[in-house]
C-alpha cells in the first residue's frame, strides 16, 4: 500500500497530518488554519485568506504549495495586470508564421494570487473559469489545467484604496475564507528570537500532486448518510428563506459543505461523515457566501452570527436514526 493509491482511511490520515505538519514548520500556532487549509485543497477547493498584513498569507499558500512536488505558480494582482498575464496568450511564430500559444502561470497545480483585490474585475474574473471547470479559454480554444488545481487567493480587507471588491459570484467559487489574526505572545517571541519569520526556503515536500488526487478521489467514498444530507439541505433552504439573509446558502455552497465534511472526517480516520464534520466547517465554507441583509446590522460579524444561530436553529439527524433537535 503506497500514499499515492490509498486504499485506508488510515492511509489518508498519515499523508494528510504529514502535510499539516510540514506547514506547521514555518507557520507557528495556527494549527486549526492549517487543518482547513489541507481540507480545503484535498477537497478540491479553493481558499481565500483574508487578513491584515504582514500576519503570514503568503507563508500559508508557499508553505502548502512547498509541501507537496507538484508545480506553483504566483501572481502579484496589481491595477494594470491584464487577463493575458493571469492565463497567458497566443504569440506570433515568425519561424512558421502560425500563433503559439504561452500559457500563463495559472498552469500549475498551486496558484498563489497574491492581494487578488487589487486587479480590475476583468482580470478577476479571468480566473472564473478555472475554478469552476478547471479549464481556460484562450482565442476560442479550451486548456485543461493540471489537476490538482487549487487558487489561493489573499486580500487585505483593511485597506480599501485602490481595491476592487471580488463580486458574490467570485467569491462563491472559493471553497473556504480563512483568517490567520495575529500571533500569540509566545509564537511572536519565537520569531522575533528566530529572525526569520515565514522563511519557507527549507521546507522539502512530504507528498505529490498524486498523493492529493488519489486522497480526493479518497475523500469523496466517504458515506454521507440521507439524514446528514437532508441537514445540509436544510440549512440551505432555512438560509434562503430566512429574511435576515439578503443572499443564502448556494448549490454550489452546500455541496462543498459536504465535500470538505468528507474530507475532515477521512482524515480522522473515519469511512463516515458526521453533523459534527458540518457543523466545524461551516463559518470557513459559508460565511463569505452569505450576506446579511442589511435590517439585520449587515457585516461579517453579523453573518458570523446568523449562521450560529442557523445552525442552531435547525435540527440535526442522530446516530443512525431520524433527524431529531438539538445538537
Amino acid at each position: 500500500m503506497t500514499a499515492t493509491e490509498p486504499s485506508t482511511s488510515r492511509t489518508f490520515a498519515s499523508v494528510f497530518d504529514g502535510i499539516r505538519r510540514n506547514v506547521a514548520r514555518v507557520l507557528r500556532g495556527k494549527d486549526d488554519t492549517i487543518d482547513l487549509a489541507v481540507t480545503c485543497l484535498v477537497a478540491g477547493g479553493h481558499l481565500l485568506v483574508e487578513d491584515v498584513p504582514g500576519v503570514g498569507k503568503t507563508t500559508l499558500a508557499k508553505a502548502l504549495a512547498q509541501s507537496i512536488a507538484a508545480r506553483f505558480g504566483r501572481v502579484q494582482f496589481t491595477p494594470d495586470l491584464l487577463p493575458s498575464d493571469v492565463l497567458g496568450a497566443s504569440v506570433w511564430n515568425q519561424r512558421d508564421g502560425t500563433f503559439e500559444f504561452r500559457p500563463g502561470p495559472v498552469f500549475a497545480n498551486l496558484l498563489l494570487g497574491d492581494e487578488i483585490n487589487r486587479a480590475s474585475p476583468k482580470t478577476q474574473s479571468a480566473l472564473l473559469e478555472a475554478m469552476a471547470e478547471e479549464q481556460v479559454t484562450v482565442d476560442g480554444t479550451s486548456y485543461q489545467l493540471a489537476r490538482p488545481f487549487m487558487v489561493v487567493a489573499t486580500q487585505n480587507p483593511v485597506e480599501h484604496h485602490g481595491t476592487f471588491p471580488l463580486p458574490e459570484s467570485q467569491l462563491d467559487r472559493f471553497t473556504m475564507r480563512l483568517s490567520l489574526g495575529y500571533p500569540g505572545r509566545d509564537e511572536e517571541l519565537q520569531l522575533l528570537r528566530g529572525g526569520r519569520a515565514g522563511d519557507t526556503s527549507d521546507l522539502q515536500p512530504v507528498a505529490t500532486a498524486q498523493d492529493v488526487a488519489a486522497m480526493t478521489r479518497h475523500a469523496a467514498t466517504i458515506h454521507v448518510s440521507d439524514p446528514l444530507a437532508a441537514y445540509v439541505a436544510d440549512l440551505a433552504d432555512r438560509s434562503r428563506n430566512d429574511g435576515r439573509f439578503a443572499l443564502g446558502i448556494s448549490p454550489r455552497a452546500a455541496l462543498a459543505l459536504v465535500r470538505c465534511a468528507q474530507v475532515r472526517a477521512a482524515a480522522a480516520g473515519r469511512d463516515f461523515a458526521t453533523a459534527d464534520d458540518v457543523k466545524a466547517l461551516a463559518q470557513p465554507v459559508l460565511s463569505h457566501r452569505v450576506v446579511a441583509a442589511s435590517r439585520s446590522g449587515g457585516g461579517p460579524h453579523r453573518t458570523a452570527e446568523l449562521l450560529d444561530e442557523l445552525l442552531g436553529a435547525t435540527p440535526v439527524p442522530m446516530a443512525g436514526g431520524p433527524t431529531a433537535a438539538g445538537s
